[in-house]
């Protein structure tokens, strides 16, 4: 019986959406712009990377073929024609660029309301919340209550969130609410509780997910996020992928953020990992324990965190490069009738303005040594993602989105 990989490459977006212009990002395009930025230099930094942008191994796949089919432009140093991939483009359907729209679509259930946000104003949280959090949760009073960058925040208030014991409370263009406490001084489960009582006041105004961000070090020099980050997130409106083949009594692997991003539904076995390469190895370790019929389900987050947030354009490139490298591993370990696909969630294009996701298509890149080359065009909905992997492993057709296998 078959088995299917699913790596979700964070904010690795192909190309303004059809409806980017809704939301400022027309012309965004992750991929396609750190290629011409490299080609043209501009991606170069001493002791990271310098020159093209060089992933053969996605482009193998068919990267470069699939964002000329979303753009009607070639990258540079990326090729048009596939040497052994199925390749295609996802159209998303769900409003807005969040990450559990993303994730969510791709598993095969496009959301069907509108998140929640909050205004960019200072404060920016609702009085009532934040007075009744404060009481519930036993706090002295909070820090942050505005838009703000993670990394920025604690550097500027971690020092008074330690000498006060007050958390750092901010958010960001996505349906967030985030909370950054010291591991130590704070303590990580005492931050996990007040996230859950958090959680139970944001989730009648929609706000999609309430994440914990530990960090350790003494001072804004030294300060760095940790990898025990845990989203507390809205359920899915119905079964996903993930759901529907735990329920055929099938193994279900949830590497990185996957679990937290579907609430834990229709995960058997939870993996934790910090950056892309601890993340591939982890992917690795869940294959070797993939029996008959197993799904293994990644989360590269580093590529949106780390580089498009931050608009690190050497930074990303040298990621994209790094991932690519590791790629022959996992193909060397597929079996005959596995499949592979990577894909995206939504764009964070980092040569665009701000610091915000970009409502970009994403690619579709599909490798098994069963499956002939070829186009599956560009899909109408991210769902079709989810019910071609429900079809290779047998599961029955669900109610969003068509198998393109």
């Amino acid at each position: 019986m078959p088995r299917a990989i699913l790596l979700i490459l964070d904010s690795v977006g192909i190309g303004g959406a059809p409806d980017a212009d809704a939301y400022g990002d027309v012309g965004s395009n992750t991929v396609g712009h750190i290629a011409e930025y490299a080609a043209a230099g501009k991606a170069d930094r001493q002791g990271l990377r310098s020159g093209p942008l060089n992933v053969p191994n996605m482009d193998a796949m068919g990267l470069g073929a699939a964002i000329k089919l979303s753009t009607g432009s070639l990258p540079p140093n990326l090729s048009a024609t596939p040497k052994g991939g199925r390749f295609g483009v996802g159209r998303e359907v769900s409003r807005g660029k969040d990450t559990p729209s993303g994730h969510w679509e791709i598993a095969g259930v496009p959301v069907p309301f509108d998140w929640g946000y909050f205004p960019q104003t200072e404060p920016t949280f609702p009085t009532e919340v934040i007075a009744e959090f404060i009481a519930r949760a036993k706090l002295p009073g909070i820090l942050g209550d505005k838009h703000a960058s993670g990394t920025d925040i604690i550097a500027e208030l971690g020092e008074k969130s330690i000498r006060t014991g007050k958390p750092i409370v901010y958010t960001s263009i996505d349906s967030v609410f985030q909370i950054a406490a010291h591991e130590t001084h704070f303590g990580l489960e005492r931050l996990y509780e007040i996230c859950q009582i958090a959680f139970e006041l944001t989730a009648p105004l929609m706000i999609g997910r309430v994440i914990a961000r530990p960090f350790i070090g003494e001072d804004a020099t030294s300060f760095k996020r940790t990898g025990n980050r845990r989203d507390f997130a809205i359920s899915p409106p119905e079964p996903t992928l993930l759901d529907r083949n735990k329920a055929a009594g099938r193994q279900v692997f949830a590497i990185g953020k996957i679990s937290d991003i579907y609430a834990g539904h229709g995960v058997t076995h939870k993996l934790k990992g910090t950056g892309l390469l601890q993340l591939f190895d982890k992917t690795l370790e869940a294959l070797e324990m993939a029996a008959d019929g197993a799904f293994v389900m990644t989360n590269f987050v580093d590529f949106d965190s780390e580089y498009g947030h931050r608009r690190d354009v050497p930074g990303y490139a040298a990621a994209l490069e790094l991932f690519d490298g590791r790629l022959p591993e996992l193909i060397a370990k597929l079996r005959y009738d596995d499949l592979l696909i990577l894909t995206a969630d939504h764009g964070n294009d980092p040569t665009w303005k701000g610091t915000d996701h970009t409502r970009e298509q994403i690619p579709i890149l599909m490798f098994s040594p069963a499956l002939a080359r070829g186009e599956i065009g560009i899909r109408s909905t991210f769902a079709d993602i989810g019910e071609s992997i429900a079809h290779w492993l047998g599961l029955a057709p669900g109610r969003h989105g068509r198998s393109f296998l």
